[in-house]
């Protein structure tokens, strides 16, 4: 796994214990984290880190933040889950407040981000069949090249990434793949009649955080209007402040038919999702047609509503604007050679590291991790920077100083 020599007889106990007892099914960098405050993590040995992952936007409110715990806290001594077999009394409170945040008739609610995508689909399938009159079994749900929303059969199935399809066969069918960022190839797969829906990421984050033309999303909702297809827009990692809006399809005002939110829905402290969407298309689900077990649990519903209320009240969406312009222009100000690109919006953003060596970005996240800042690589060459959304203006210029440090270390 790593090498003994590298770490404290504390972290590779950890490690060692993982690597024997867990399945091998991720390559994490070999930090074993044990508390998290607002920006900051600590491991096992005390080390204070910069964290510039943020759980994958989950953490966006700053970890372990107190209104949020204490919503955690106190809804747990009181009730968790009661599954959808009975009613409870917040499941309600939290559907009107969710739904009247952004704007739609109806919530579907349930836990991971996957699950999420995987009930848009079949809202989408349920409403090209009933209310578009597509032939049985004929549905198609179009997907984006380079798209990641997860890594269920349904989600590897639409997935262009061979890392994450391979050797996984026989896929979904029903689904095609067409380009990112091109509105013709889009137009041309709309004249198929049985095409659902179009499920896409107004930004593709684990392609390397990869904005499309200005307009895309404009020329989506036209396209998808005027062909009557269903646009799905996955903002699960997008969504809830992190690119310096509250969504990031509102950076052209579109209004997405299914909308999907997931991962800071709950602060980062358990798995909440949810699916939006207008009459017309959420009630063609009937009873005993899709649900889960702890889909709108009391606890969940406290904590989300919660983590919403922060969103606004912390005016997190216009911190992520003013820190993510700060944080790009300080990185191209350094002027590395190894730094072919910088990119991103809000506080979503990535570089393109240049150098002969394949593994290069693996390297300088290790090298980062030395100096006290937490990053990940993604598509080899890639590292996406996502610092939780309260990060402020001297904690930036100190990142940036960490990453200006550091790069000259790859480089010898």
């Amino acid at each position: 796994m790593y090498s003994k020599s590298n770490f404290s007889p504390n972290t590779q106990y950890f490690l060692d214990l993982e690597n024997k007892y867990g399945a091998h099914n991720y390559h994490p960098l070999p930090v074993v984290l044990k508390k998290g405050a607002g920006v900051f993590l600590w491991d096992v040995d005390d080390k204070r880190y910069y964290d510039f992952l943020s759980g994958y936007s989950a953490v966006n409110h700053g970890h372990c933040h107190p209104k949020i715990i204490e919503a955690l806290q106190s809804q747990a001594e009181i009730l968790t889950l009661t599954s959808r077999a009975f009613h409870n009394n917040l499941l309600g409170e939290y559907e009107q407040y969710i739904t009247q945040y952004f704007g739609y008739d109806k919530v579907l609610p349930m836990n991971t981000g996957v699950e999420g995508g995987e009930t848009a689909i079949k809202l989408a399938r349920k409403w090209g069949y009933e209310v578009k009159g597509i032939e049985s079994n004929k549905a198609k749900i179009l997907f984006a090249e380079g798209n990641f929303w997860g890594r269920t059969m349904a989600a590897i199935s639409s997935s262009t990434d061979p890392s994450s399809y391979t050797n996984f066969g026989p896929y979904m069918p029903g689904f095609e793949v067409i380009p990112y960022n091109d509105l013709i190839a889009l137009e041309k797969s709309f004249q198929d009649k049985n095409v659902a829906a179009f499920m896409f990421e107004p930004i593709q984050g684990e392609a390397g955080i990869i904005i499309p033309d200005e307009g895309y999303l404009t020329g989506i909702r036209e396209l998808c209007s005027k062909y009557n297809v269903l646009m799905i827009a996955d903002e699960i990692q997008t969504g809830l402040a992190r690119t310096g809006k509250m969504l990031a399809c509102d950076y052209e005002n579109v209004k997405p038919d299914i909308l999907i939110l997931g991962k800071a829905l709950s602060g980062g402290t358990l798995p909440i999702s949810a699916v939006l969407c207008n009459d017309e298309i959420m009630l063609t689900i009937k009873p005993g047609e899709h649900g889960s077990t702890y889909g709108g649990n009391p606890l969940a519903c406290k904590v989300a509503i919660t983590s919403l209320q922060i969103l606004k009240e912390e005016k997190l969406s216009e911190n992520a604007a003013a820190m993510g312009i700060l944080f790009r222009e300080g990185i191209e100000k350094i002027n590395s050679p190894l730094i072919s690109c910088v990119r991103g919006r809000g506080l979503l953003n990535a570089i393109v590291i240049s150098h002969q060596n394949t593994d290069a970005a693996w390297d300088l996240c290790l090298l980062l991790k030395e100096n006290g800042l937490l990053a990940k690589p993604t598509h080899g060459d890639k590292i996406r920077f996502a610092p939780p959304l309260i990060i402020n203006e001297i904690q930036i210029k100190d990142c940036i100083s960490i990453i200006e440090k550091t790069l000259p270390t790859l480089q010898s």
